[in-house]
């Protein structure tokens, strides 16, 4: 506890500060000069900006430290003064983003040659990004006035940190109206064009990444904020010129043309698929089928697929012949001709514009024999999880588009237990025109495309004998020694797939007539696999790799069986039960304040006195079904505590006497007189279900005023009973009692809330109930 010992120091900032001669330089050598800087320190803060130490601070962050320095402490006062400019400090803010000299000094940084240093990028564009957050119309007047800023900006677009003072003109702009301002000046820029060619095969691969990044986050960027408007809000011009045919066409025009690199094939594919989204995954780099287009946010304008459909033809000869890569050395060999991102992003590609259902995409996917390409790749790369998590989607999409209210269970399940999986929603939903969603297509036309896509996954692209095959080849090289294909997963879901869809789904007599029309061995072939085969692989993959039935503690205590049957009923009705009982004020008043914990040092009383102070409703009355229930279940399981009696029913009512008592057990307790506070020492003695107490000081009596019902030490008793004891025929009910002396002789006794609880029932009708 730093404060406890009051180790705070007085920061030297205050010292320098006295002294007429102090430089920007000195302070910024003190630790704390950023705490106090945000702390508000006002004599720090007036220093700091004052002409010299705003003009020196703008210039550290601007211009690159000397090489001789050492290169640990290089950077050290650009690092500072970048804090310092944007501590977020309203009166530097003010004189920073209203000195346009100062503002000026920044703009020239742009002006360099690239390229730029990548950390005095990263202060210029964290400088420039909060002056847009917190002095907008200042900053964005001055940017509007320089005619050459978003050229110098994508002249700089390798460095990471000009794509992100793109995104702060694009997002931290407020309010709406002047937002939408600066989204029509950087249309009128030209801004998505230029970027759509800086992803060109002759561009350095780090601008071609930055530019297709940036398109990718303006696209999710523009949708979002577009959710969250209202509908009146005038559409936004960058995501409109994004999703035009003319755009798209333009972008795989630069994909295509000239040389394919695989740096501008991956570059532009992404965009693609960015704009293909209908959803955004609530986890990044999730891999599940859910993760893309199975849950709807966004529509597809239809001109992004006009635009795509005609270079189909070209995704398909990158899958034949793909940018050539050297081979390289895996963990399961050296692989000759590697799959290649190209490849991948390809598969990722014709997966998105499968869930589209568009029809004219999917019958020139059919034409092009796509998907047959795509399994060749997937049972050829038998170790590639990218690759065979795309093919399974497009299985996926293929079998289950028009299940809308369905999803796909991950994992692999028993076909018997599975509901097939969900594909994405209804065609008329999935496209639209230029702008607004698609219009419902002709439900005759669906139906036979779907046919279409389903015979030619059955027929050309031979699914079932695919599957057969490889489960035979695996089985044979596993009986061999070898290791099981990394495929296995993936092909045991596509099986799934097709018997969840067989046995109940949209294309169910389609599959049926289709598996029918199949050789006959390979139909023989088949009903085993999946009767035999895929059965037992279900049961194993479904099996608990740790049985919890038969795990118990480690305690003392295992041995013992519960008293207390594993019922769930009457388990919650005990526990309703305990609740009933204990009133509010019990939580409330149960435990110490952290005050009282000093205040009972010298007094040991006074944890008793707390203790005492707890409050319990118990109402002895209540013959709710709970009580009911625990009472015959103590009845059943509660063994009885005198073993040589066990032939008595310890429940059983009987008649309570109080002779005297032949063989006892004694037991001295101090018990408070609510009234006087006093605590006479007091003997307990029980047999069996007699128990009579003894009041008075050790080794002689006290005079301590007692409960009715009590007789004095110094009182006469009855004729056979010895002085001290109590004469429970004039007992008098716990009900005329201070509440404080039950609880206290509870508390004295070891009686727990537990015992308080349980027990109510039990005692109820010989001491806690009265006899009238």
């Amino acid at each position: 506890m730093f404060w406890k010992f009051d180790l705070h120091t007085t920061s030297h900032i205050d010292q320098l500060l006295d002294r007429e001669d102090v430089t920007l330089r000195e302070l910024m050598e003190e630790d704390d000069v950023l705490q106090e800087c945000k702390a508000q320190n006002r004599r720090l803060l007036l220093f700091l900006s004052q002409d010299h130490c705003m003009t020196e601070l703008v210039n550290l962050i601007t211009t690159e430290p000397p090489a001789d320095l050492e290169e640990k402490s290089r950077f050290k006062f650009p690092n500072i003064a970048c804090e310092l400019l944007t501590s977020d400090v309203s009166l530097i803010n003010d004189k920073l983003g209203g000195d346009e000299s100062l503002l000026e000094t920044l703009y020239h940084f742009l002006e360099q040659e690239p390229p730029l240093n990548p950390l005095l990028a990263s202060f210029f564009s964290k400088t420039i990004g909060n002056l847009i957050a917190r002095k907008t119309e200042q900053v964005i007047s001055f940017l509007r006035k320089k005619d050459g800023f978003i050229g110098l900006v994508l002249k700089h677009i390798d460095a990471s940190a000009m794509m992100d003072l793109l995104l702060r003109l694009i997002s931290c702009v407020e309010p709406a109206p002047l937002r939408q301002e600066v989204l029509n000046w950087l249309s009128e820029e030209k801004l998505i064009q230029r970027l759509t060619e800086l992803i060109h095969t002759g561009k350095d691969e780090e601008r071609q990444s930055n530019a297709s990044q940036t398109l990718c986050d303006i696209i999710r960027l523009s949708r979002d904020q577009a959710n969250q408007m209202q509908e009146n809000v005038e559409a936004d011009p960058l995501l409109a010129v994004l999703e035009s045919q003319e755009s798209v066409a333009g972008l795989l025009k630069t994909m295509f043309e000239g040389e394919r690199s695989e740096a501008s094939i991956v570059n532009g594919t992404q965009v693609l698929l960015t704009l293909l989204e209908t959803r955004r995954s609530g986890l990044e780099g999730l891999m599940d089928l859910y993760s893309q287009g199975y849950e709807r946010s966004y529509t597809v304008n239809s001109s992004i697929l006009h635009a795509i459909e005609p270079h189909l033809k070209d995704f398909q000869q990158l899958l034949l012949n793909p940018p050539k890569k050297s081979a390289i050395l895996t963990t399961v060999g050296l692989l000759e001709e590697p799959l290649g991102n190209a490849r991948l992003h390809v598969a990722r590609l014709v997966a998105a514009l499968l869930q589209t259902s568009a029809p004219s995409v999917c019958q020139e996917l059919c034409k092009l024999t796509t998907m047959d390409q795509l399994l060749d790749l997937f049972f050829k790369y038998s170790w590639n999880n990218f690759l065979h998590f795309q093919v399974e989607l497009c299985v996926a999409s293929i079998l289950n588009h028009s299940v809308p209210e369905e999803r796909p269970i991950p994992g692999l399940q028993n076909h018997e237990e599975e509901k097939p999986p969900a594909g994405p929603e209804n065609q008329g939903e999935a496209v639209g025109e230029a702008g607004e969603p698609a219009k419902a297509s002709d439900p005759v036309e669906e139906t036979t495309l779907h046919n279409t896509l389903v015979a030619h996954l059955f027929q050309k692209c031979r699914l079932v004998q695919r599957i057969l095959d490889a489960w035979e080849e695996n089985d044979q090289i596993q009986a061999e020694g070898g290791a099981r294909r990394g495929n296995m997963g993936h092909l045991t879901r596509m099986a799934n797939m097709v018997v969840q869809n067989l046995e109940k789904g949209p294309v169910q007599s389609q599959i049926s007539d289709l598996i029918k029309e199949l050789p006959e061995d390979c139909k023989g072939r088949w009903e085993s696999f999946v009767d035999e085969t895929l059965r037992e692989t279900n049961r194993r993959n479904t099996v608990e790799l740790v049985s919890t039935h038969n795990l118990h503690s480690s305690s003392e205590d295992d041995d013992m069986e519960s008293p207390f049957p594993n019922d769930l009923s009457l388990q919650q009705a005990f526990s309703d039960y305990q609740i009933q009982q204990m009133t509010a004020n019990f939580v409330d008043q149960f435990g110490f304040n952290d005050e009282e914990f000093s205040e009972h040092d010298e007094n040991i009383n006074a944890t008793f006195d707390r203790i005492a102070e707890i409050n319990f409703n118990l109402d002895a009355d209540d013959n709710s079904a709970n009580a009911t229930a625990f009472e015959a279940c103590c009845k059943e399981r509660i063994r009885q505590f005198d073993d040589a009696e066990e032939e008595d029913d310890i429940w059983e009512e009987k008649e309570i006497n109080y002779a005297t008592q032949v063989k006892s057990r004694t037991r001295l307790v101090k018990i408070q007189d609510p009234k006087t506070k006093l605590f006479p020492l007091t003997m307990l003695s029980c047999e069996g279900p007699s128990w009579t107490a003894s009041f008075g000081e050790a080794g002689g009596n006290s005079s301590s005023p007692g409960p009715a019902g009590w007789d004095s030490p110094g009182g006469s008793g009855g004729d056979k009973q010895e002085a001290g004891w109590a004469n429970f025929t004039e007992f008098q009910p716990f009900s005329r009692w201070e509440p404080n002396t039950l609880h206290t002789i509870l508390y004295t006794f070891d009686v727990s809330v537990w015992d308080i609880v349980t027990c109510q029932t039990v005692f109820s009708k010989t001491f806690f109930k009265s006899p009238t």
